[in-house]
């Protein structure tokens, strides 16, 4: 299946596509396109948007699209649930201090950016960060 985006990912943008290819569909392919054209390459490709202005997998009731789609797909483990209360903070400026955990992610994205622009690369090696992440958050619920 086709998924659609702004490019220049950062924290959400970087996020879902991890959750989307470990917990939603394993094949998926990512375009990434200038934030105007989203919906419209979204109908031309038959492409699912997610994280841009008024799509069902965005930004919504203060929900970050990584919790849209947490929720969209009902994924009940809670080290996702953790990991998305990171990814929340890290990606909501206003909520940055929610979580001792997102000024770090949120830092790990900007460097990654700066070091891969290209968004492809930039998710290849980023995954790596969020498989990690999701590791430590099992072991914390784990922990209780």
């Amino acid at each position: 299946m086709k998924w659609v985006t702004r490019s220049h990912v950062h924290v959400d943008r970087v996020a879902c596509p991890w959750l989307i290819k470990r917990f939603v569909d394993n094949q998926a392919e990512f375009l990434f396109v200038p934030a105007s054209q989203v919906k419209r390459v979204g109908t031309e490709t038959g492409a699912t948007p997610f994280d841009a202005q008024d799509v069902e997998l965005g930004h919504h009731e203060s929900r970050c699209s990584f919790e849209s789609i947490v929720l969209k797909y009902e994924l009940k483990d809670p080290a996702l649930q953790r990991l998305a209360k990171i990814v929340h903070s890290a990606d909501v400026t206003t909520d940055i201090d929610k979580d001792p955990i997102a000024r770090g992610l949120e830092a790990i994205a900007v460097g990654y950016s700066l070091r891969y622009p290209d968004d492809e690369e930039n998710l290849e090696y980023q995954f790596e960060v969020y498989d990690a992440l999701y590791a430590w958050c099992r072991l914390q619920v784990a922990k209780g």
